[in-house]
């Protein structure tokens, strides 16, 4: 198993999940002529995709997600509240609704969604496998809950968001309102509340630890590297940043006796 993003940010994100021969999308907040161009990079191409996931429903996460879908009859999987909000704006060729509690599968991968405290309707995130090994990927959340903790710990690796820097953002330049709905329970994940979790479940067997969603303004890539580091006791060259434009290559998960572990 492996995964790879386009890009990772509040101006777009995209993340690739593949197991063989299913590979399938996680949320498509660029242009269709974008993601085009962004899966060259990672020598992909868009009849490679099995199907998109939508974890919510905010412009940076879902924007390109219909058109995408229409263009190239990729199916189309999101929760019903997500659904809900998202009907009015665009139809989709084929559209499959998840339980946010339950597990289901695309072909050869398993996917099990899990729900997060974030300002939308149903939101969620997921853990994936191929029977062996194990991805999490944990953004757009705004605070920690025991479920979370439960359903990330013994991974074998982990894209998580470090947002922002707590006083980077109240010493900025956003208004009051948006520095509480970022900071708040249901906005963004701080770099100490990313690196509290790590403190909280056991990562012995992490093989790729990536650092996804960062604030352009709220955050500076040393600040992350910094928390991440500490609360694994690892050289900061073994954790990954997922940036905008380009977001990361291609992380490959190996079987557990070959694995590296670092942390």
């Amino acid at each position: 198993m492996r995964f790879a993003s386009l890009g990772s940010g509040s101006k777009g994100n995209a993340t690739l999940v593949e197991s063989g021969d299913t590979c399938v999308m996680i949320d498509c907040g660029f242009s269709t002529r974008e993601v085009e161009k962004r899966l060259l990079r990672l020598e992909k191409l868009p009849q490679d995709i099995n199907a998109i996931l939508v974890t919510h429903e905010h412009g940076d996460h879902v924007r390109g997600v219909a058109r995408l879908s229409r263009k190239y009859n990729i199916p189309v999987w999101m929760t019903a509240g997500t659904h809900t909000h998202c009907r009015t704006r665009d139809e989709y060729l084929e559209l499959s609704i998840f339980s946010s509690h339950k597990p289901f599968a695309i072909d050869s991968l398993e996917i099990l969604p899990f729900p997060v405290p974030h300002d939308a309707r149903e939101p969620v995130q997921f853990v994936f496998s191929d029977g062996k090994k194990r991805l999490g990927i944990l953004t757009d959340t705004g605070s920690i809950t025991p479920h979370i903790t439960l359903m990330l710990d013994n991974l074998d690796a982990l894209l998580l968001e470090g947002n922002h820097d707590h006083d980077m953002l109240m010493n900025g330049s956003y208004s009051q309102q948006l520095k509480r709905r970022v900071s708040g329970r249901n906005g963004h994940l701080s770099n100490d509340q990313s690196a509290e979790l790590l403190r909280n479940i056991d990562c012995s067997h992490l093989q790729h630890i990536v650092a996804a969603h960062l604030s352009e303004k709220n955050n500076h890539p040393e600040k992350v590297l910094s928390s991440f580091s500490e609360a694994l006791n690892c050289d900061a060259a073994n954790i990954t940043l997922a940036c905008q434009e380009k977001g990361f290559e291609w992380k490959t998960i190996v079987n557990t006796i070959e694995a590296r572990v670092y942390y």
